[in-house]
């Protein structure tokens, strides 16, 4: 027979219902605070993360580029193998780096907070 978990329950502070139109505007309930400064803070290493993705694509794309059309050494499967990783690092690259760019300019629909802060 499995075992139970005790879980001690504890009433919240404040409940919903104080909540009602009852002519009382002191009570506020801090779960529901929003801070627009908090979306507008930089995230700096995903940004720079996102700058060497762009970059390191757009030199593996470049690589390949040159061994398909024989300024460099190699076999086509280098040069697809180098495609493929190519394209694996541009994309991400790419797209956080063009939020963080809108985002910068102020244009609107982009915010720092799209992209993720690690």
């Amino acid at each position: 027979m499995a075992s139970r978990r005790n879980f001690n329950y504890s009433r919240l502070a404040v409940d919903e219902d104080d909540y009602e139109d009852d002519g009382n505007t002191d009570q506020h309930d801090p779960r529901f605070n929003y801070t627009p400064k908090t979306f507008d803070k930089i995230p700096w290493k995903s940004i720079i993360l996102a700058i060497f993705l762009l970059l390191l694509g757009c030199l593996l794309l470049l690589l390949s580029i040159f061994i398909c059309i024989g300024h460099m050494e190699g076999e086509s499967s280098q040069a697809y193998g180098l495609l493929g990783l190519g394209v694996l690092t541009f994309l991400p690259g790419f797209y956080e780096t063009r939020i963080a760019y809108y985002s910068w300019r102020g244009a609107r629909g982009y915010r720092f907070s799209s992209i993720p802060d690690y």
